[in-house]
């Protein structure tokens, strides 16, 4: 029985492996499916994750729930031999092992793709895991929490403003959603004023949201403009060490805002790990393929090997692609894919490939509860309208029932409840209030160290230190670890 290894459990490569449990005949073919993480995000989730809108573990779709004839193996593929037809699996945990296969389908996805811009790689976060999303909705929460305590001044400016780098559809929608968050979470805070709070977004080009109207993308700065967010146009970030950040506008000129949350989102680039694999790629890093979705090099087609979503260069038909290329976002992911498992089945039964066209159907955008927009070609709506067809498209376009319950779940319960604003910030370092009461063994004899064998915290010594939501590790609490002294937990938290 062949065996088809599908590297990649995001988009393209959990709907790839879904679709072929729906053509295969029993019997027909094995689908392995390998990647790090158990589940697939449903990304334009995330900024609704963001801003408290939608519960994290809503938002992703396990893997083995719904993959029940596929073989889920949680590691990641770091070669890939395909002149052999093999690749090399390497667990979290045990050793590297060899893999053969008869078919192999590259789905690994995209990465965040920054620049080598002084402070952001210490002190941004993405918005490309469920793991940021939620922690950028902690950050918000415990800063507010924090400021709440401070008089004005510089540090709690910091701790209120939030700066968003990129202008396209994530950037703008995380900004937009945030800026909801925040005017809501206002009623909870009577010490914080609503213009104590500040919102930047920064953009290196003359407009936002390529994906819309000129007209529209207008529309969306006035709407922020009057919900206090400041876009930042033809202006790039020139540093961001210590949350400081440079702007630097057209015209040379530099202005200085101080953050303690940087977000990223300027662009996403083709997953690394296509480069331990002996596939051909084009200059921006994707797997060459032709409109089937089969790998070829220099246009002879590569056997048995196929690639699609944000990994592949896939011709655009239409004639709408950027230099004639799909763009890497999810409508295209998973059409590509469906378009593929159908594809892959057909040569596995001598049947002819069906080359892979889709036109673009519009771009919907969420801008905060109860504001979005939607543009199909000359057709334009914004407002209200807009939000409920963004949440109507998107609450369909998540795969399974369950999950499109879960989520509908959300929605209704913030309807009638509101959005729940308790900050787990705590949960990085989880073990700092159990270490900081743990009583320990004492030493041996008097030679042996302190720090091998502490004794028990003193009496009345507060438990628990706040863990930071990104950019700084986690204190390494494992075994192996000193530890924590109660004291200086206690001092760290105040």
């Amino acid at each position: 029985m062949p065996k088809i290894l599908v590297v990649g459990g995001g988009y393209a490569g959990f709907y790839t492996a879904w679709k072929l449990e729906k053509h295969l005949r029993q019997g027909e073919a094995e689908v392995v499916m390998v990647d790090p993480l158990p589940y697939m995000t449903y990304q334009p989730f995330l900024p609704e994750v963001a801003a408290g809108s939608i519960e994290p573990r809503h938002a992703i779709v396990s893997h083995r729930r719904h993959l029940k004839k596929t073989r889920v193996v949680t590691a990641k593929v770091t070669k890939v031999d395909h002149a052999t037809r093999t690749a090399t699996i390497t667990p979290e945990l045990g050793e590297p092992w060899e893999e053969t296969y008869d078919q192999v389908v590259m789905t690994a996805g995209a990465v965040s793709r920054t620049f080598p811009i002084a402070g952001v790689a210490d002190e941004a976060i993405g918005l490309k895991t469920i793991e940021e999303a939620a922690a950028i909705r902690d950050k918000v929460l415990t800063n507010f929490a924090k400021a709440a305590n401070l008089p004005a001044g510089p540090e709690r400016q910091r701790l209120l403003t939030v700066v968003v780098v990129g202008g396209g559809f994530a950037g703008i929608e995380v900004f937009a959603e945030l800026r909801s968050f925040v005017t809501d979470l206002l009623k909870s805070y009577p010490q914080i004023a609503f213009e104590d709070t500040h919102f930047h977004l920064v953009e290196a080009m003359g407009r936002i949201m390529p994906e819309v109207s000129l007209e529209t993308s207008h529309w969306v700065l006035e709407n922020l403009a009057q919900r206090g967010a400041t876009v930042h146009l033809e202006t790039q970030l020139a540093s961001a060490v210590g949350g400081v950040c440079q702007l630097k506008a057209k015209d040379e000129s530099i202005e200085t805002i101080e953050s303690d949350l940087i977000i990223w989102t300027a662009g996403v680039m083709a997953n690394p790990m296509v480069k331990g694999t002996d596939f051909p790629l084009e200059p921006r890093g994707r797997i060459t393929v032709q409109p089937d979705l089969r790998i070829v090099d220099d246009g002879t087609v590569i056997p048995d090997a196929w690639a699609c979503g944000d990994v592949a260069a896939v011709p655009d038909l239409t004639g709408g692609g950027v230099g004639g290329m799909c763009v890497p976002n999810a409508q295209h992911a998973v059409r590509q894919a469906k378009q593929l498992a159908k594809n892959l089945v057909a040569v596995l039964r001598n049947e002819a490939t069906v080359e892979y066209k889709h036109e673009n159907l519009g771009a919907v955008a969420g801008l905060g509860v109860g504001i979005g927009v939607f543009q199909s070609g000359k057709f334009a709506m914004k407002g209200f309208l807009a939000w409920g067809a963004h949440r109507g498209y998107h609450g369909l376009a998540m795969p399974s029932w369950e999950r499109k319950i879960r989520v509908v779940s959300d929605w209704v319960g913030g309807f009638f409840l509101g959005r729940d604003i308790a900050s787990l910030d705590d949960r990085e370092t989880p073990r700092a209030a159990f270490e900081a009461w743990a009583s320990r063994p004492k030493p041996a004899n008097a030679d042996e160290p302190a720090a091998v064998a502490a004794s028990a915290p003193a009496e009345g010594t507060p438990a628990g230190a706040a863990g930071p939501a990104y950019a700084t590790p986690a204190e390494d609490v494992s075994k192996e670890a000193a530890p924590v002294d109660g004291e200086k937990v206690a001092a760290k938290s105040e």
